[in-house]
C-alpha cells in the first residue's frame, strides 16, 4: 500500500517534503492556511500523486504528518485530529525572528519538540528533517549507496513512530540515525554541530553574489552515520537557546529574502 504524507504547511520547507515524497513514490495531501485553491500551482508542479487539502484533509489522509510551519504556530494544530498520528516536527525555536518567546524554551525546561508534543498530546512527535535547509533537503538526497548519501538525525519517544520515520528519510534520500528521545532533541537543535552547516558547501569569500549563489546549491560533504552520531555526541546545549539569523550562512538568508519578495509581488 502507498503510504500518504499530509504536510502542514506550503512554504519553502513545507514544498521541499512535497518534491522529495512524490519523488519516492509517497502520495501527498498539502495544506496552508490560505486554503486548497492557493496550491493550484504547486499540485500540477507535483504531479498525480500530490493533491491540494485543508489542514483537516492533510491530517486525515495521512500515514505520516510532516509539521512545516514556524514554530511560533504550534498551538494553531488541532491536536484533537493528531490523535494517534505520527508527527514529523520540522519546527526550530528562533526567538530574536518575530514576537515568539517563551521561558520555558529560553531555559531548558522543555526542548522545542516537547513543547509541541505537550500541545499535541495524542500524537506520537518524531524531531527530523528540521536540521537541513530546504535548498540541501532536495539537491543533497541520494539513492541507498550512492557515496554521496548523507545522514539525518532523529529523536523521538515512541520506538514505532521513530522507525515510520526513518523508513521515509531513508527512503527519500538520506540515511538516519537516533539521537535519542525528545528530552535529548537539544542535541540537533539550532547552534549544535549537526545543524545546517554541515549539509551546505564551503563558499568562498572571493566569489560574487552570483557565483556564490550558484555554488550554494549544491550539496554539501556527506555525512556518514558514525560521523553524525559523533556530532550529536559532542553537542553541547547552546546558550541562550535558540537559533538566531548570524548564526546561519548570509548567502541563505540572501536566498530566503529573494525568494520571499518574489512569492509577495506574486500575490
Amino acid at each position: 500500500m502507498t503510504l500518504t504524507i499530509g504536510i502542514i504547511g506550503s512554504g519553502l520547507v513545507g514544498k521541499a517534503v512535497a518534491h522529495l515524497a512524490t519523488a519516492a513514490g509517497y502520495n501527498v495531501v498539502i495544506s496552508n492556511s490560505r486554503g486548497p485553491d492557493s496550491l493550484a500551482g504547486l499540485i500540477t508542479e507535483l504531479g498525480s500523486r500530490a493533491r491540494a487539502g485543508t489542514v483537516d484533509e492533510a491530517i486525515a489522509a495521512a500515514d505520516i504528518v510532516s509539521l512545516a510551519i514556524p514554530l511560533a504556530n504550534f498551538e494553531t494544530l488541532p491536536a484533537d485530529k493528531l490523535v494517534g498520528k505520527v508527527v514529523i516536527d520540522q519546527t526550530n525555536y528562533y526567538p530574536g525572528i518575530g514576537d515568539f518567546r517563551r521561558a520555558d524554551l529560553d531555559n531548558g525546561e522543555l526542548t522545542s519538540s516537547e513543547l509541541v508534543q505537550k500541545h499535541l498530546w495524542g500524537s506520537k512527535v518524531v524531531k527530523g528533517i528540521h536540521n537541513i535547509g530546504w535548498i540541501h533537503m532536495q539537491h543533497n538526497a541520494r539513492p541507498v549507496g550512492d557515496a554521496e548519501r548523507t545522514t539525518l538525525p532523529i529523536a523521538g519517544d515512541d520506538r514505532d513512530a521513530k522507525d515510520a520515520v526513518a523508513r521515509f528519510i531513508e527512503a527519500v534520500g538520506y540515511n538516519v540515525v537516533d539521537a535519542g528521545s525528545l528530552e535529548d532533541s537539544w542535541r540537533i537543535e539550532p547552534n549544535t554541530p549537526i545543524y545546517f552547516w554541515p549539509y551546505a558547501p564551503a563558499i568562498a569569500p572571493s566569489l560574487s553574489d552570483a557565483e556564490a549563489k550558484k555554488v550554494y546549491q549544491q550539496p554539501g560533504t556527506p555525512i556518514a552515520p558514525e560521523k553524525a552520531r559523533q556530532l550529536i555526541r559532542k553537542a553541547e546545549r547552546p546558550s541562550p537557546i535558540g537559533g538566531t539569523l548570524e548564526g546561519m550562512p548570509p548567502i541563505h538568508i540572501a536566498l530566503f529574502l529573494e525568494l520571499a519578495s518574489a512569492n509577495t509581488l506574486k500575490k
